[in-house]
């Protein structure tokens, strides 16, 4: 049965085709955005790190998942600004305050990495 909004359950092909859908994102992200080549690469190297490095399942969570959030935002950002390009590449206030805005929402989740691994690990090392 519908939701109210008109939606049916997804079920096994709906999970496959959503599934589906996020890698042609991600496929689209690596082919087109170099900041999210480079934040891949940087995952490849402090995932497998903070795996080792974190000492109980909550530690690695923090320490790896930190460092996903980052990846994330950068689909969003990324998303975004392919939206504002649609419409258009003149410059816009508007359109330009989003753009610095999803980039700010990146380097806040950037500083967030940097202080997760900074408090778990900076202890031990001291």
């Amino acid at each position: 049965m519908a939701d109210l909004y008109g939606h049916l359950p997804r079920g096994p092909a709906g999970v496959l085709r959503a599934a589906k859908w996020s890698m042609l994102g991600l496929r689209a992200a690596w082919l087109h955005e170099s900041s999210f080549r480079l934040e891949v690469c940087m995952f490849v190297v402090l995932g497998p790190v903070g795996w080792q490095l974190g000492q109980t399942g909550v530690e690695r969570v923090l320490l790896i998942g930190s460092c996903l959030l980052v990846m994330a935002m950068e689909l969003m950002n990324s998303s975004m600004e392919a939206v504002i390009e649609r419409y258009g590449a003149e410059h816009h206030e508007l359109a330009g305050r989003a753009k610095d805005m999803g980039s700010a929402a990146v380097f806040v989740l950037m500083m967030n990495v940097v202080l997760v691994w900074a408090v778990l690990l900076l202890p031990r090392w001291l």
